[in-house]
């Protein structure tokens, strides 16, 4: 069975950077981020590695992960929010006491969802694949990243429904800051591999292609077990996004991923929009989607709200999920099912 956690009213934030923390000049974004959710009535405690950054980590292994810990283990915490991703979140796995962990959310996304892939696996704990502490700080929220609030607020046994954004932000425009924080100028279109229409279903699954396949073949990457212990029977519907990869090296992880038995039992995959468009000899994003749809015969959808072309969607990892796709929109409802 899944284990949800809650937020409750007036909760407790915990601000830590498992991966990469914040360089001085940035520290602006934080403090606002602070000011943000203070003004919604969260409590924010800031940990240490938050405030620093060098040679692409916050600080060394022990260090980030004993911060962690400490949060994950404090009865007064109810949502783990770092700053946002980074590169190195992998070194810490071995430092994690999964067993000790608290009934808490964890929230982010691009490098955190090694961490919250690998404690959903390991302990059937529910987590949070969505907006990062920073992407917070806005004086408006828009509706796809406001629902963050809604979803980790949804009672176990309850369902949550999103929809598919109105507009996404190509790229980022730190010169001219947005109160919204992001820059939604591109109408948004879920689109579904050979058709114009699909509906599938399934316990979601995924995160950051880039970082999760490394996890494959670990103790932290082991679906077959998290499948047999926790949702016997029942299908994984994986979301997945593509933050760097060449097309080539995006084929190369799936394969890898198909062949450690991650897509046993799959009912579907929901790529994400992509910042990167890096064809070889002309092997496009398109031909892999339409490659690993053959080879598993089930729906693949792709330009969903998730990953780093915001906004995206706030994406339970073990929750069950139904998705429908038709004419560029989608509907996506998550039931809390133990």
């Amino acid at each position: 069975m899944i284990v949800y956690p809650y937020l409750p009213p007036q909760a407790a934030i915990g601000v830590t950077a498992p991966s990469s923390g914040v360089p001085e000049e940035l520290h602006p974004l934080l403090r606002q981020s602070v000011a943000r959710l203070g003004q919604l009535g969260y409590r924010v405690v800031v940990g240490k590695t938050t405030w620093t950054q060098d040679k692409a980590k916050s600080a060394p292994a022990d260090v980030r992960a004993a911060e962690l810990n400490g949060l994950l283990q404090d009865g007064g915490i109810d949502l783990i929010l770092p700053p946002w991703g980074g590169e190195l979140l992998i070194e810490i796995l071995a430092h994690i006491d999964f067993e000790a962990m608290g009934r808490k959310w964890i929230m982010g996304y691009s490098d955190l969802s090694v961490l919250l892939l690998a404690a959903t696996l390991r302990t059937g704990m529910a987590t949070a694949h969505g907006a990062s502490f920073v992407d917070l700080r806005g004086e408006y929220a828009d509706p796809t990243t406001a629902a963050w609030e809604r979803v980790l607020r949804t009672s176990e046994g309850g369902s949550i429904a999103q929809a598919s954004s109105e507009r996404h932000q190509v790229s980022w425009d730190h010169a001219e800051p947005s109160p919204h924080v992001f820059h939604l100028t591109e109408p948004t279109a879920w689109k579904v591999v050979r058709g114009e229409r699909a509906h599938v279903g399934g316990r979601l699954l995924g995160g950051c292609v880039d970082v999760i396949r490394h996890l494959a073949g670990t103790p932290y990457g082991d679906v077959r077990a998290f499948r047999e212990r926790h949702i016997p029977g029942e299908p994984i519907l994986w979301y997945l996004e593509n933050c760097e990869l060449s097309t080539v090296d995006l084929r190369r992880s799936l394969v890898q991923m198909k062949l450690a038995g991650w897509f046993e039992h799959c009912s579907g995959i929901l790529f994400g929009r992509s910042a990167v468009h890096i064809p070889k000899e002309g092997y496009t994003e398109l031909d892999v989607f339409e490659e690993i749809e053959s080879e598993l015969g089930v729906p693949v959808v792709y330009d969903v709200d998730c990953g780093h072309k915001p906004p995206q969607l706030t994406l339970i990892n073990g929750a069950y999920a139904e998705v429908d796709v038709e004419a560029g929109r989608g509907t996506l409802v998550q039931t809390f099912r133990p």
